[in-house]
């Protein structure tokens, strides 16, 4: 198993970072701010006006650093990643798969039978540590085994697809409910992004853009292309495979890390900002209390139902796209999606 490396998060704006010896430097005005040495170093991430020396980003693409350029609220700009890695024959099957209608099928139904379950986990959870109207919450719970067991049968994309939104659309309408604390700060109707229209909305969408940059990075390090997925068809610009793989992870790892922030109000209506247009956006004070939580959350430590040993959750995407690359190349009979336990 890889050991578990550092994302380095820039929001500050104005920031440049550059290449001394064997350490990313960040500079602020000419000041240095930061010393980290590559070899710690994971994922770099920068939001909005970051710039990055060529022989940096020539240096991470040598070492299998990931750099990933996002506006200064999140949204994905670009990525720059090395030669890829790994047998260009698992490439070439991964390929052949999502052409397959059926073996995409397959896939796509263990991504989202991993997510329904996930999120029947969470719900139950917060049924039991006190979230209020426990009883809508615990019924929202046995329809999304109803959905489980449909899904079982479903032998096509289409339906597929059709039980995820389903299933989907039933968990967000009580999502609203696991919020405990500053409940009149923090309303939840129902999922809204591009631009998100509320707080909640907002937290959530900016932590699934950091998942999908953890999952693209976990997929090229185990040589898998992270456009071409199997439940997300190609589309220009998007990574497919990597939305497929942290479907699984959405719930437990995300919206249990919005709710944690939400109700121990290390998250407040003073991080937030709203629009003209009415987009709701983060603070920098609040992008730098998320971040701070993600990698905080990242260290801690998890059993494997699969592989039967405790790793960290920031290396669970590293184990899954290990998994569905060991399935690709025959030594699988089936990927076994992650189920929170």
């Amino acid at each position: 198993m890889r050991r578990l490396l550092n994302t380095l998060y820039v929001t500050t704006q104005g920031a440049y970072l550059r290449k001394e010896g064997e350490t990313v430097v960040v500079e602020v005005e000419k000041e240095v701010r930061l010393r980290l040495p590559l070899l710690n170093l994971g994922g770099l991430v920068c939001f909005g006006n970051v710039l990055c020396s060529p022989y940096l980003l020539g240096a991470c693409a040598e070492a299998g650093i990931a750099v990933s350029f996002l506006t200064e609220f999140g949204r994905h700009l670009a990525d720059v990643v090395g030669a890829p890695s790994g047998n260009v024959l698992l490439r070439r099957t991964q390929y052949r798969r999502a052409d397959d209608p059926a073996a995409s099928a397959a896939l796509a139904r263990a991504f989202v039978a991993g997510k329904i379950a996930n999120t029947r986990h969470v719900l139950r959870r917060a049924a039991r540590e006190g979230a209020a109207d426990a009883a809508p919450i615990e019924a929202t719970a046995d329809v999304l085994t109803h959905r489980l067991h449909a899904l079982a049968t479903a032998d096509n994309l289409d339906t597929v697809r059709g039980l995820e939104g389903e299933s989907a659309a039933q968990y967000f309408s009580v999502f609203g409910s696991l919020i405990t604390q500053q409940r009149d700060a923090f309303p939840f109707g129902d999922r809204n992004r591009r631009p998100p229209l509320d707080r909640v909305n907002a937290l959530l969408s900016y932590l699934y853009t950091l998942l999908r940059f953890d999952a693209a990075a976990a997929l090229t390090a185990h040589g898998l292309d992270p456009a071409v997925g199997f439940l997300h068809r190609d589309r220009p610009g998007r990574a497919g495979l990597a939305l497929d793989l942290i479907e699984e992870f959405r719930a437990p790892f995300a919206d249990r890390l919005a709710l944690t922030l939400i109700n121990r109000q290390q998250i407040q209506p003073s991080h937030f900002h709203t629009t003209e247009t009415g987009a709701v956006l983060f603070t920098e004070a609040g992008r730098k209390e998320i971040l701070t939580a993600w990698q905080k959350r990242k260290q801690d430590e998890v059993e494997h139902p699969f592989l039967g040993e405790k790793i960290p959750l920031g290396l669970l995407l590293h184990a899954q796209a290990l998994l569905l690359a060991r399935h690709l190349r025959g030594d699988l009979d089936a990927y076994p999606p992650f189920e929170w336990r």
